[in-house]
């Protein structure tokens, strides 16, 4: 797969998946980049919002335009994406992720995997079964059901 990550141009030309999930600015494992090896040779495009240029003194506020670029382009992908693949990593809160789970769990086309340990494990579980979200319990079932849905 390509991989386009934040704030690079969004292009889709086939198949597409947005990695959402644990970031928590920069402290969470890149899980994303394991994810971009196991599906090096998958046809499409992955959309990372993981950005190599983050800065953590970025003012989190619409007037600053970095952050609103970042948070735009997340917004964007995920609207664009065929597959909304999210990580709730247990070490994390993952706020921004429950939030994106909340606007996104009625598209369809999430799967999300979210471990034991998860401190709103339960919230998670709940939101997924009432809007018929896909769920896995590890990242490489999460990679299997981007592959099957890449076919």
């Amino acid at each position: 797969m390509r991989v386009i990550k934040a704030p690079a141009p969004i292009e889709k030309n086939s198949f597409s998946v947005f990695l959402a999930g644990s970031i928590e600015m920069g402290r969470a494992e890149n899980w994303q980049q394991r994810v971009e090896r196991l599906l090096m040779n998958v046809p499409g495009t992955i959309f990372n919002p993981r950005r190599d240029d983050w800065d953590d003194s970025w003012v989190q506020s619409i007037d600053n335009a970095q952050f609103r670029e970042q948070v735009e382009w997340e917004l964007e992908a995920q609207e664009c994406a065929d597959v909304i693949a999210m990580y709730f990593a247990p070490e994390t809160l993952g706020p921004i992720s429950l939030l994106e789970l909340g606007l996104f769990a009625h598209s369809g086309k999430m799967i999300v995997c979210c471990s034991e340990g998860f401190w709103r494990k339960g919230n998670v579980d709940i939101v997924c079964h009432r809007y018929g979200v896909r769920r896995v319990g590890s990242l490489a079932e999460l990679v299997a059901k981007i592959v099957h849905s890449s076919k």
